[in-house]
């Protein structure tokens, strides 16, 4: 019988290094964004063996798991009528930067409610351009008659 272990291949020194991500921690810990308040995060991405930064700006919905190493935050956005969210881990070496916009003041740690919030403030535009579209042929044509009397 063989008893190889991987920490007989692999120094323990080795191990630890490649736990810790190469952000400033302390960079991230001291942000001070919590929900409600409009954050701009710039992602890296990597095309074509170079990599770009891409912005993506939007609402704080949560923050979960404080300051520890598990760190996610949630942030909405509504692009070309469609709502987007997307969770970023707090600490991912694919961030770049992350920068407060906007400050406000919510009474909710959580806003998940703003989802269907936002989804009834649609329907009601809706309703109101249609309408309106449904209104104005109509007076174009009461217009015509008092003209051609």
């Amino acid at each position: 019988m063989l008893n190889i272990t991987i920490y007989d291949k692999v120094k323990p020194m080795e191990i630890t290094k490649k736990q810790f991500t190469p952000v400033v921690q302390e960079d991230r810990k001291s942000l001070d964004f919590k929900a409600g308040d409009t954050v701009r995060v710039w992602n890296k991405i990597l095309e074509k063996g170079k990599t770009r930064l891409q912005a993506f700006e939007g609402l704080v919905l949560s923050r979960k798991h404080g300051t520890e190493s598990g760190a996610t935050f949630t942030i909405r956005k509504v692009a070309s009528g469609v709502g987007v969210e997307r969770i970023f881990p707090l600490y991912s070496p694919n961030i770049d930067k992350i920068e407060v916009l906007r400050k406000s003041k919510t009474r909710r740690s959580k806003l998940y409610y703003i989802r269907t919030k936002a989804v009834k403030e649609v329907k009601k535009r809706l309703k109101s351009i249609t309408l309106s579209a449904k209104k104005q042929p109509k007076e174009v044509e009461v217009e015509e008659t008092k003209k051609e009397e």
